[in-house]
């Protein structure tokens, strides 16, 4: 069965992100667990920045409760890559984010991935609606994905 190809024009919010030594493993590439770093740092990024979330202070908090990642292609360090973000599934209080990772300048991703964070109140730890001011700065990367 072959993968599908994950293409940067797929994806409409980039992230660059500097591997760092301590990325690589043993076998000379970024290690796949580094991958999930990656993905929680371009959505976190964005939801900051272009959503207003207050990571530290904030009413409501997301929680990732599911996720996953497919590999095509190594990375390494010194490698400077991007991380394509949309969003496929946008819920009342949960997102599905879909995420891929680019070397800088090229069109094929080197790994592909998702995770779903649901949105709860930091108090009780109960799902809440999404803020509005994140679910418009998340609206922005929703997607019609074919299949």
């Amino acid at each position: 069965m072959s993968q599908p190809r994950h293409l940067r024009g797929d994806y409409l919010h980039f992230q660059p992100i500097t591997t760092r030594w301590h990325d690589n493993d043993v076998y000379g590439h970024v290690n796949n667990v580094v991958y999930y770093g990656y993905f929680d740092s371009a959505v976190n990024a964005y939801l900051i920045e272009r959503g207003g979330l207050d990571i530290h202070d904030g009413d409501v908090v997301g929680f990732v409760v599911s996720s996953a990642c497919d590999y095509f292609a190594s990375i390494a360090f010194p490698d400077r890559i991007e991380v394509g973000l949309r969003v496929g599934k946008l819920g009342n209080s949960s997102v599905q984010y879909e995420l891929a990772v680019f070397k800088s300048g090229e069109e094929e991703a080197c790994a592909a991935g998702r995770f779903v964070h649901v949105f709860v109140d930091r108090a009780s730890n109960r799902p809440v609606p999404i803020p509005e001011s994140l679910r418009q700065a998340l609206a922005a990367l929703v997607v019609q994905v074919p299949g």
